[in-house]
């Protein structure tokens, strides 16, 4: 017979995590539907009634951004302009009652190469938090995720935030996605861009990934060295220029491997585009 626990504190579901292995169940878009016509199988915890794992908060030195937090609150919530490209890829999860409920841990837990909010996430350096009952581990996300569905979560342990370094939000940033059609659609590419602007208008430092054509979201980093002291005028060609050996996209049904790199290609450049020109206006302002 399958448990079923719905703990009201994190102590209390630490404690259960240490005795079993358990299923995790938070916005539970995807929970349910993965079950399909099949019966529960494993022992759930949900954590649906712990407060204190909702919510987004500013430290000294992060922001922390709650497990159960939604994908409404973090587009709803007052942020820099460095979160713009997260704001824009929480308004592409699902439909809005999606939005509503699911949770930005479970978007990471999920580990899905189409997974919205993991490029946007990963141009802000975002840290995964994960509790077990004797220990507290942090993570940079792109070590978290390894794999398609695969992380390296444990099973006595949760994640209880995404913590985001104050010096990984200086500049603006953007989120381009590419889908068969404008709404409630898995991505055929995306790409995510922050840019900081130096004095004379050229791009001092850029973060750039790109979700979709991967086993795992990949952030660019040889594309963003050689955009440093580039201008807008360049970054097309930049970007025409660049490798992107860091990608490895699949053919499935709703692209080749070919479209989507070339795909790749013209969302990055249009990322960095807007990120740099959100970052002008800001300035000019």
């Amino acid at each position: 017979m399958t448990r079923y626990a719905k703990p009201k504190t994190l102590d209390e579901a630490l404690a259960l995590l240490s005795e079993g292995s358990w299923r995790i169940l938070a916005g539970a878009t995807d929970f349910y539907p993965a079950l399909g016509n099949r019966p529960l199988q494993y022992d759930v915890i949900d954590i649906n009634g712990i407060d204190a794992l909702r919510g987004i908060v500013e430290s000294d030195s992060h922001f922390v951004i709650g497990a159960r937090t939604s994908w409404a609150e973090v587009d709803k919530t007052p942020l820099p302009p460095a979160f713009e490209a997260l704001k824009q890829a929480a308004r592409e999860v699902g439909s809005i009652q999606i939005q509503n409920v699911a949770s930005v841990a479970g978007n990471i837990c999920n580990a899905s190469p189409a997974a919205d909010g993991v490029p946007a996430l990963m141009i802000l350096d975002a840290e995964v938090e994960l509790r077990s009952r004797h220990e507290l581990r942090i993570l940079p996300l792109g070590e978290f995720i390894v794999g398609n569905r695969q992380t390296r979560l444990r099973e006595d342990e949760l994640v209880t935030a995404l913590r985001i370094p104050k010096a990984s939000v200086a500049g603006r940033s953007a989120f381009v996605k590419l889908g068969a059609r404008r709404y409630l659609v898995i991505s055929i590419a995306m790409a995510a861009a922050r840019v900081v602007l130096d004095g004379q208008g050229r791009i001092a430092s850029a973060a750039i990934s790109v979700g979709s054509c991967s086993a795992v979201a990949q952030r660019l980093y040889p594309l963003e060295a050689s955009l440093a002291g580039q201008g807008p005028e360049a970054i097309e060609a930049s970007v025409q220029a660049a490798g992107l050996d860091e990608l490895s996209p699949i053919d499935d049904v709703r692209g080749s491997a070919g479209y989507r790199r070339s795909a790749a290609r013209e969302i990055v450049a249009r990322a960095i585009l807007l990120a740099t020109h959100g970052s002008q206006k800001r300035a000019a302002a």
